[in-house]
């Protein structure tokens, strides 16, 4: 941005990697942003699982954050490490990764999530805040109206609040629907020691099986954690249409074990063998293609923008979306400017990404799972 400009208010919604990937790169061109996230602080809550950051979209957002090699540092390149089964326990296909194989190793998603944090000036995020509104003209400046009463004036407003935005609601009235696949996020602990059977069969990255109407995914993240995730074709509500709540762990359980009871005894630990309690992940995603009129004071970026289902791409797109149009706002004269020219290459992409992808989830379920070396790793829980 031309240096005899007046500098923008830049205001970005939300903390994840994709918010905070935006904010890095418009500090290392010298552009101020102010990031605001509705959790009270950066450890309030687990992050999730393990990611796969790619080399040609997320590890591309890191080199230009300057990052890059800190990530390949706390990164797993054995987390590549793919295994297919069938439900009765035979392993139909193996991928090891070769020696210095980088193309999308793995990393937990709080490390990822501190490496951006610990990156930007101190300041720059400013937690506790809810997002309740965006007002103004569109063609600014627009006020910030949160829930705790205060109001912050912006001439850019970027989305990247995830799959339930409010700052979508500003631009686009798509809310996201139902894809009819469920997760069920299941947590080991130390599993060498306390479930060395599962360690064994999920080895060093993952291992996943389907039979057309349920799936498992196990996935190795650091520490001696492992995530499961109980994949069904199932209402949204399914749970409490059982009688129950996700916090009836044993009841729960029966009923899993009961569904999947044909499969091997070895899958069958995943689900009864968790250490806690169940997560329920219904999986959405937005309308397709989902798209907006351009809008000179806001922005959408990541699950804003093309909630999709976890197929390994979320989080790379976002973190994609976040380094161009940092580097738009840092090339261009104006706001918008950059604005058009950033949604001028992300909507196509996002939208070829969203039509690829719809229904993406019931191959999640698929006896003909793609090819893991290639095509299919999960988005590690969003």
């Amino acid at each position: 941005m031309n240096a005899t400009r007046t500098m923008p208010r830049i205001a970005v919604i939300g903390a994840g990697p994709g918010g905070l990937t935006c904010a890095r790169i418009l500090q290392q061109h010298g552009i101020r942003a102010t990031v605001y996230d509705h959790e009270t602080g950066p450890d309030v809550r687990d992050q999730g699982g393990t990611l796969d950051l790619h080399e040609d979209n997320g590890q591309i957002a890191l080199r230009e954050a300057g990052l890059l090699e800190e990530f390949f540092r706390l990164s797993r390149p054995e987390g590549q490490e793919m295994r297919q089964l069938d439900p009765a326990g035979t392993v139909l296909f193996h991928h090891t990764p070769g020696e210095g194989e980088l193309f999308k190793p793995e990393i937990d998603r709080g490390l990822l999530r501190d490496l951006l944090l610990n990156s930007l000036r101190p300041g720059t995020v400013r937690w506790g805040h809810t997002l309740r509104s965006v007002d103004g003209p569109a063609q600014g400046p627009r006020q910030l109206r949160f829930a705790d009463g205060t109001t912050v004036e912006a001439d850019l407003v970027i989305g990247a609040d995830g799959a339930w935005s409010m700052v979508r609601r500003a631009v686009s009235p798509a809310t996201p629907r139902y894809s009819g696949v469920s997760f069920l996020e299941a947590w080991f602990h130390d599993v060498e020691a306390r479930h060395p059977e599962i360690a064994e069969l999920v080895g060093r990255g993952s291992a996943a099986a389907a039979d057309g109407e349920r799936g498992l995914f196990a996935q190795r993240a650091s520490g001696g954690h492992v995530r499961v995730y109980v994949i069904q074709r199932v209402p949204a509500d399914w749970i409490a249409s059982s009688g129950l709540t996700v916090q009836d762990t044993a009841a729960v359980r029966a009923v899993l074990l009961d569904r999947y009871r044909d499969w091997s005894p070895a899958l069958r630990r995943l689900i009864a063998d968790n250490d806690g309690r169940y997560v329920d992940r219904p999986i959405h995603a937005l309308p397709v293609p989902h798209t907006w009129d351009h809008d000179p004071t806001v922005t959408l970026l990541g699950d804003a923008a093309h909630l999709m289902p976890p197929l390994g791409v979320g989080v790379n797109l976002a973190m994609f979306d976040a380094c161009e149009l940092a580097l738009a706002l840092a090339d261009r004269d104006t706001v918008e400017d950059a604005v058009r020219a950033y949604e001028k290459t992300m909507l196509p992409r996002s939208i070829e990404m969203q039509r690829l992808l719809d229904h993406g989830a019931e191959e999640l379920l698929s006896t003909e799972l793609p090819d893991f070396a290639t095509d299919f790793a999960t988005d590690g829980g969003r």
